[in-house]
């Protein structure tokens, strides 16, 4: 067994206990990783891994000299949309390639105050708009389970890189399922914190009402460790919540003997493949064997999830992405003395189809005469969605569901079919529309071998439910 395939929990005890150090397995990680580049059907989960870069981070550690935080030195992989200072930060686009991170988001700050070492930046959708990691300017990512499926989006390189042991575990980002999505598919442990939970600072913006940082790692107790690491109150961020953190990893394995689990009927009708059906049900009965008390619920709303959520994301990134012109933000690509011909064509250029297309639609719905049409009405029924859950959360602790409708399809399926790929998401963009906590915990596979996974989703700042249901499911199915 490679150091590359330890999880926190080992490779922390294994630095504790002096047998290895954080070097011994960063250079194991970078063995993995060339090994991999080297194939034709590489995963291409990184989109960086400079050892310059990372041996500074060692050294940061080294001086820190504290073995006895939460992580003692584990290296960390890092999704590309996430600022560590010194290092590029690209979003997986052409427009950011040069740009450099002058400054630290405040979940790295927590990361390495907690002993966490940033190792390497992560592939992912261009500006993390994507369900499948097919829109990245550094090319496709590939699901380690089969090389010829999509491992998932935006944070496909963070969850192929966990599947395929080119990472201990990683930092990736949520705004309509883009942690527990691509972890569904890739078959490792993925948890977004309710919204408030983690800092935004120096995560670049894609919707900001909507966006999260979150760990996607190899178990629950890895999950557990690290989202312990970056949570807390950030006075950088205006909307971070100042609510204690709480000790996660000592829910992982506590009975929920008792505990009123919700199960929406909305969430298994059409469209839900059969395989993921018979695999979200046989982890439903593992929880009911283990004390838990099964209740059907309904969140009625559900059906207009994905219409809202992609008129209010879309008009967010379309305000947040407007900063990137060549002249404020981004590499400029043309010379001219004219501002529109400056504006159009580094854009032009520098963003991808799928942004491009985000951008023109959120534009769209924010202009005069659709606005009033459009967005407000999304927002109403955002409220609308928020309060479903709040009633559903006066009857039940937790609700599950499935993660995805599907599992992972062949690359270049839905490339041309944008509307599809957008109802991939129905099961996860409620969640961030409530701001609530949820998280993707391994429960089966489907008759091709490829992973499913559970939907654990709590009400806010309860990810303790979360935790101890999750162990539950990873122990029992």
């Amino acid at each position: 067994m490679g150091l590359n395939e330890l999880t926190i929990a080992e490779t922390r005890e294994k630095i504790r206990n002096e047998e290895i150090t954080t070097l011994d397995i960063v250079n194991d990680l970078k063995e993995a990783i060339e090994e991999d580049n080297s194939r034709k059907d590489s995963l291409n989960a990184y989109i960086s891994f400079n050892m310059d870069e990372i041996k500074r981070e060692i050294d940061l550690y080294s001086k820190i000299n504290q073995k006895d935080t939460l992580l003692s030195g584990v290296p960390i992989a890092i999704k590309d949309i996430i600022n560590v200072k010194g290092t590029k930060t690209t979003c997986a686009s052409k427009i950011l390639k040069d740009y450099e991170a002058p400054y630290d988001a405040t979940a790295i700050e927590y990361l390495r105050k907690n002993g966490g070492v940033p190792s390497g930046k992560l592939n992912m959708d261009e500006f993390a708009m994507g369900s499948t990691n097919e829109s990245s300017s550094f090319g496709v990512v590939r699901n380690p389970h089969n090389r010829d499926k999509i491992p998932g989006g935006s944070s496909g390189g963070a969850a192929s890189a966990v599947a395929g042991n080119l990472a201990i575990a990683a930092l990736g980002s949520d705004t309509g399922g883009s942690i527990r999505q691509p972890a569904s598919m890739c078959g490792v442990f993925g948890i977004k914190p309710t919204y408030g939970r983690v800092s935004r600072y120096g995560l670049v913006a894609y919707a900001s009402s909507f966006d999260q940082i979150g760990p996607i790692t190899k178990t629950v107790m890895d999950g557990a460790l690290l989202l312990e690491a970056i949570s807390g109150h950030d006075e950088k961020d205006t909307t971070s919540a100042n609510v204690k953190t709480e000790k996660y990893s000592q829910y992982v394995g506590q009975s929920i003997k008792g505990k009123r689990i919700g199960i929406p009927e909305e969430y298994f009708g059409d469209g839900l493949e059969e395989d993921v059906r018979l695999s979200v049900e046989k982890s439903i009965d593992v929880l009911k064997e283990a004390g838990a008390i099964i209740k059907k619920i309904n969140l009625k709303y559900t059906k207009y999830a994905i219409a809202t959520y992609y008129i209010i994301a879309t008009a967010e990134a379309s305000s947040n992405l407007a900063r990137y012109d060549g002249i404020r933000y981004g590499t400029r690509f043309v010379k001219t003395d004219d501002l529109d011909t400056l504006y159009r064509k580094n854009r032009s250029i520098g963003f991808g189809d799928e942004v491009k297309r985000r951008i023109l639609l959120g534009t769209f719905t924010l202009s005069s005469g659709y606005y009033d049409a459009y967005y407000l009405k999304a927002q109403k029924v955002r409220t609308l969605i928020r309060e479903d859950f709040k009633t559903a959360f006066n009857g039940v602790d937790i609700i599950v569901t499935p993660v995805t409708p599907k599992a992972a399809w062949n690359i270049g399926q839905m490339v041309n079919d944008p509307l599809q790929m957008y109802l991939s998401d129905i099961y996860t963009v409620p969640i961030n529309i409530a701001g609530l906590p949820a998280a993707s915990v391994p429960c089966g596979k489907t008759s091709e071998g490829l992973p499913v996974g559970l939907q654990i989703i709590a009400y806010h700042f309860n990810e303790a439910d979360i935790f101890r249901a999750a162990r539950i499911v990873e122990e029992g199915v």
